[in-house]
């Protein structure tokens, strides 16, 4: 394993003693590979996802282009956002899962706040 992916592990072990989800307040939970970019509403103390969306979606399956980059992110940080209006929440908890809070990682959480979720 590499070094950055360790230290990755580090981090985001390290936020998760700190971030949990509750009913009132989901935990906006993000990844990202290489291709692909993931994001989560999770209610931790029920262990149960609420919401999800990816770039794996029916809506970007018919696009041909690269699906890992930061257009692509603002997208599905908009439909997280839509998708937890409808089920009713407008706060979460934002877990950046040891990423930093740079590019597609960045471009998803401010698409969620332009798009009404509150964090």
């Amino acid at each position: 394993m590499s070094d950055i992916k360790e230290a990755r592990e580090r981090r985001h072990e390290r936020i998760r003693k700190k971030v949990a989800g509750t009913p009132e307040r989901p935990r906006l939970s993000v990844y990202r590979s290489l291709d692909h970019i993931y994001a989560q509403i999770i209610d931790d103390s029920n262990e149960r996802t609420i919401v999800s969306a990816s770039s794996l979606d029916k809506e970007f399956k018919d696009k041909k282009s690269h699906k890992g980059n930061v257009v692509t992110a603002k997208q599905i940080g908009g439909l997280i956002a839509k998708r937890a209006l409808e089920k009713g929440i407008k706060k979460v908890v934002f877990d950046r899962s040891g990423y930093l809070y740079h590019g597609r990682v960045k471009a998803l959480a401010e698409a969620a706040r332009e798009a009404g979720l509150e964090f």
